[in-house]
C-alpha cells in the first residue's frame, strides 16, 4: 500500500514537472521569428519592430499589456518606458526572480498614435494563445481594461476586478491590475496600484494560484 502511494506521488510530481517544463528553444524561437516577420495586418507596415516577449520561459506569472508604445517599438522589448519601470518596481516588490515572470502584449506591433486596434488584436490573438500554451504560466496578470477585455471579455470592469483573482471562461487563472500608466497619472491611482500589488503579493505568498482559490468571470 505504501509503495502504491509512493508511486502515485512520484507520478503526480512527474506530471507537474511536465506541465511546468520550459518550451524547447526551437519551439519558442520558431514562434518568435514568426511574430517578428508577421505582416497579417496593416500594423506590420508601420512598426519599427514587432515586440514579442521578455522574461523567463517557465514563468510563474505572465503580465499582459495591451500594445507596445514608442519606446517598445524602437527597442523591440515590451514595457521598457515609464510604465515598464513602474511595472519592474512592482515585480521587485513581489519578490519574483528574473526567470519567474514574463511580460508581453496582446498586440505585437505599435498601433499609430497608440490607439488600440481591435481588428489587429483579433489577428494577433492566435500568437498570444500560442505563447501562453508554450509558457504555461500559473497566473496571468492583465494590465488595464483593454488587456482584461481581450483575455476575459465577460470579466467585470477593471476598476472592479483589479486586485481580485478570478478564473476566465477558458479556465485561465487571472489577477487583473490597473495599467501601470494609471499609477503615473495621479496619486489616487498610484495608491490603488500599490494596494493591488500588495494584494497580489499576499495571494501569491499564500500559494493561492496553485490551489485555484479564485472566482469565475461570467
Amino acid at each position: 500500500m505504501r509503495k502504491g502511494l509512493a508511486d502515485g506521488s512520484a507520478a503526480a510530481r512527474a506530471r507537474s514537472a511536465r506541465r511546468r517544463a520550459s518550451p524547447s528553444y526551437s519551439e519558442w524561437e520558431s514562434l518568435s521569428s514568426e511574430i517578428r516577420r508577421c505582416q497579417l495586418c496593416p500594423l506590420g507596415r508601420t512598426r519599427t519592430h514587432a515586440v514579442v516577449y521578455r522574461g523567463g520561459l517557465s514563468p510563474r506569472i505572465v503580465f499582459v499589456g495591451e500594445a507596445p508604445g514608442r519606446e517598445e517599438d524602437l527597442r523591440g522589448i515590451p514595457f521598457v518606458g515609464r510604465s515598464g519601470r513602474r511595472l519592474d518596481a512592482a515585480i521587485a516588490c513581489l519578490g519574483l526572480g528574473e526567470k519567474e515572470f514574463g511580460v508581453l502584449n496582446v498586440l505585437k506591433c505599435r498601433p499609430p498614435h497608440n490607439r488600440f486596434n481591435a481588428a489587429a488584436a483579433r489577428t494577433c490573438r492566435p500568437y498570444l494563445d500560442r505563447q501562453l500554451d508554450l509558457l504555461r504560466p500559473q497566473v496571468l496578470v492583465p494590465l488595464g481594461r483593454t488587456a482584461l477585455r481581450a483575455i476575459a471579455p465577460n470579466a467585470p470592469p477593471v476598476l472592479k476586478a483589479a486586485g481580485i483573482p478570478l478564473r476566465s471562461s477558458e479556465g485561465r487563472i487571472l489577477f487583473p491590475l490597473l495599467h501601470p500608466a494609471a499609477a503615473l497619472r495621479s496619486r489616487r491611482w498610484a495608491e490603488r496600484w500599490d494596494r493591488d500589488i500588495a494584494a497580489l503579493h499576499d495571494w501569491l505568498a499564500a500559494g493561492s494560484e496553485k490551489n485555484h482559490t479564485v472566482g469565475r468571470s461570467r
